[in-house]
């Protein structure tokens, strides 16, 4: 069944974020102007406080999670501070949906202060701890197949975003911990995920079983008659693949897999960059939405620039992951607030200048974070 989708109007375009190439090419990388720029978001974000559902929720677990990667970047201690605050103020807790991937998104921050400070009893962990176990190992509905709503909620991780939310925890915790096995299993959820969303023609993820074509008439269809793959959702993934590929051991016997599936995403998302530098919130039909989204954006920007970084992308590319910045850059008001990113939702839908969410800011810094390590 063809999704109804609101026509772009003009003023998107005209009020777009993105900047013009030639604007890009006579503006090289300034590292002092990052910092500044992620120190104003840091701020501005810390000022005017948002979330879903509770302080630890997963909107809150992606803010920090680029809260950390800032610090690690940058050892500015204004990150580490926010990192300190938010932890003692949730008691080092997670959410408590203990089957729900998103809810131990706000560990990542903890599992970062509790390594970048290595102190004995600093950060308290019981709680990621209980929450890992009974998420991996305790049964649920989604594991026995239970939920049979049209989302496909027939697996632990039936949603894309949850590749963000769950995964690099885990990966980093069986790190920091010495306890392989969280990796192992994992390991064994990841793939249930990718081969009930992964699409092996265009090596992307549906957000849920309800975009996943079957060859019928009723799949869910963009208006130009292709496939629904939602910019935000993509970028849980590949963000997520690249936090992952940073922690996990180099000879663990399933990085190879990871290494693929981040270099056949990563060569999909530059391929189908826009001319100004950011992607919109539907991939393959652009036209719907025809203005830069941030938060798909800025998890983009992070990833590839990763992949430079760590020799896993082609340095060719580095022109590509530039303008990218420039285009986040735009986007960000005076005062600091990241604007253009598209609310909570599940597939594509339009932003403004002046739409913002904390996961945006993350996104936000994590792009930041890496655009400072190019050489």
């Amino acid at each position: 069944m063809n999704r109804i989708v609101l026509i772009s109007v003009t003023i998107f375009t005209l009020f777009s974020c993105t900047v013009t190439q030639q604007t890009v090419a006579q503006n090289a990388i300034n590292k002092n102007e990052i910092k500044a720029s992620m120190i104003k978001a840091l701020e501005w974000q810390e000022a005017h406080p948002i979330m879903a559902l509770a302080p630890t929720d997963w909107t809150n677990g992606a803010y920090y999670t680029g809260v950390a990667r800032a610090h690690e970047t940058t050892n500015d201690m204004m990150y580490m501070a926010a990192l300190k605050n938010q932890g003692y103020r949730n008691n080092w807790k997670t959410f408590k949906r203990l089957h729900h991937a998103d809810d131990v998104a706000i560990s990542y921050s903890y599992l970062y202060v509790d390594r970048a400070e290595n102190r004995r009893n600093f950060v308290d962990l019981t709680s990621t701890k209980e929450f890992l176990d009974a998420h991996l190992y305790m049964p649920d509905q989604w594991k026995e197949g239970n939920d049979k709503s049209e989302m496909g909620k027939t697996i632990l991780w039936w949603w894309c975003d949850a590749l963000f939310m769950a995964p690099p925890v885990i990966n980093l915790y069986a790190k920091q911990t010495g306890q392989p096995k969280y990796l192992d299993v994992m390991h064994k959820y990841y793939i249930e995920t990718y081969d009930q969303l992964y699409d092996q023609d265009e090596h992307l993820f549906a957000r849920d079983m309800r975009f996943v074509w079957k060859g019928s008439d009723r799949d869910q269809k963009e208006p130009n008659g292709k496939k629904i793959f939602w910019s935000r959702g993509n970028g849980w993934v590949i963000a997520g693949l690249a936090l992952l590929l940073d922690d996990m051991p180099m000879d663990y016997k399933h990085r190879p897999f990871y290494e693929e599936l981040y270099q056949e995403m990563a060569a999909k998302i530059l391929a189908i960059q826009p001319d100004d530098g950011l992607w919109r919130t539907s991939l393959l039909c652009p036209e719907s939405y025809d203005h830069g989204e941030v938060s798909g954006s800025g998890f983009y920007t992070f990833a590839l620039t990763w992949g430079i970084n760590n020799g896993l992308l082609d340095r060719k590319y580095i022109s590509a992951v530039k303008r990218a910045w420039q285009a986040l850059k735009a986007c960000q008001h005076k005062d600091g607030r990241v604007g253009w990113v598209q609310n909570i939702g599940a597939f594509p839908e339009p932003a403004s200048a002046d739409s913002w969410q904390n996961f945006g800011t993350g996104a936000y810094l994590l792009a930041g974070s890496e655009i400072l390590k190019l050489k």
